[in-house]
């Protein structure tokens, strides 16, 4: 006999959810994506530090947990109902289905855009860079888009970015 798996809740079932006071929301973005934008009263638990032994329910009797594209809440309520915490839900669709419900969002536009973002940013601009360059100087410069076009195979084929880990150093993007 299978497992009951957690549920998928839409944006407006987590919303009367939310509104009955009895349920805790867990947001298991990064904190910089965090700080960026966040459902008010959501209580960061980055997926990539998510301990359920360690959890503090503070007396709720359901969990949501979100992201934002609802993948990461997917494998933390998974996480979570393996541990035996139930009731467990997540929002599918992450922050964007929350937006589009029309529900307020925290957003602080001083904070660091997402280190995703900045990898696509500064990759794409390496890539045209070389392009631009390899066409208009030098043949050899088309290895610099190359070279940044295999780190983003590599990256979405291990899980693994040297680039992002590279940006995340920046002074910019650590929090106090």
């Amino acid at each position: 006999m299978a497992a009951i798996k957690p549920q998928a809740l839409d944006a407006v079932t987590a919303k009367a959810w939310l509104d009955q006071g009895d349920t805790l929301l867990l947001d298991v973005r990064e904190p910089g994506e965090y700080a960026r934008e966040h459902i008010p009263g959501a209580r960061l638990q980055p997926l990539s530090a998510l301990n359920p032994a360690n959890l503090n329910l503070g007396g709720a009797c359901r969990i949501i947990v979100h992201c934002a594209s609802g993948m990461r809440s997917a494998k933390a309520a998974e996480q979570l109902h393996a541990a035996g915490i139930a009731p467990v839900a997540h929002l599918a669709g992450g922050l964007p289905a929350w937006r589009a419900a029309g529900y307020e969002v925290v957003v602080d536009r001083k904070a660091p855009l997402p280190i995703m973002r900045q990898v696509q940013i500064v990759a794409g601009t390496l890539i045209l860079l070389g392009v631009g360059l390899g066409a208009s100087i030098h043949p050899a410069f088309y290895g610099l888009a190359g070279f940044v076009g295999a780190g983003l195979l590599m990256a979405g084929v291990t899980g693994w970015c040297g680039m992002a880990m590279l940006l995340g150093r920046l002074p910019y993007n650590r929090r106090p």
